[in-house]
């Protein structure tokens, strides 16, 4: 099987890979920007583009767990607030704008929790973003067709079926609350 811009990147977090630490996430997030300058040509990435799928997974490493997912979103495809449990993720856009909004968790008197907007960020292109465990992050396709890759350092499904780990928030009287599991 010829070598890839895929099998490279992978090759290289494994390489690279240990307990979370600024070294592994540096690494992690050089691989995935190696990955997105893979040539249009490479038959994984051709077939992206032509199929176009809503998820697809294209990497499961057995030893260390991470999983490379890909993603097509049509514009305004809105994606609520949430966290990824015990888990880190970084986002990687290979076509078309994400914006991410970023959110800190602020405790109310009566014991709830709501969210308040820190900032957003408009990923284009080439770049990517890390949130590591407890950031609280949405996501917006403001030009699509994009596709996405999102890196996890475990199985984010297996988390949230398993553990219930992963909060998602809903709007509730003008603000972002902790929804039911």
């Amino acid at each position: 099987m010829d070598s890839n811009t895929l099998d490279a990147s992978m090759a290289g977090i494994k390489s690279a890979w240990g307990p979370l630490s600024t070294e592994v996430v540096a690494a992690c997030r050089e691989q995935l920007e190696a990955l997105l300058k893979a040539p249009a040509a490479e038959a994984w990435l051709a077939a992206l583009h032509r199929e176009g799928p809503a998820n697809k997974e294209l990497h499961r490493d057995p030893e260390h767990g991470f999983v490379l997912l890909a993603h097509t979103e049509p514009a305004g495809l809105y994606r609520p607030p949430h966290d990824h449990g015990r888990a880190w993720v970084i986002y990687a856009v290979q076509q078309g704008a994400i914006e991410m909004g970023t959110y800190a968790r602020l405790a109310q008197p009566d014991g709830s929790a709501r969210l308040v907007k820190r900032g957003s960020t408009l990923l284009r292109p080439g770049q990517v973003q890390a949130y590591l465990p407890g950031d609280i992050h949405d996501t917006r396709c403001v030009t699509g067709p994009a596709l996405l890759f999102r890196f996890t350092e475990r199985d984010l499904k297996k988390e949230d079926q398993e553990a219930r780990r992963l909060t998602r928030y809903v709007e509730r009287d003008g603000g972002w609350t902790a929804g039911q599991p």
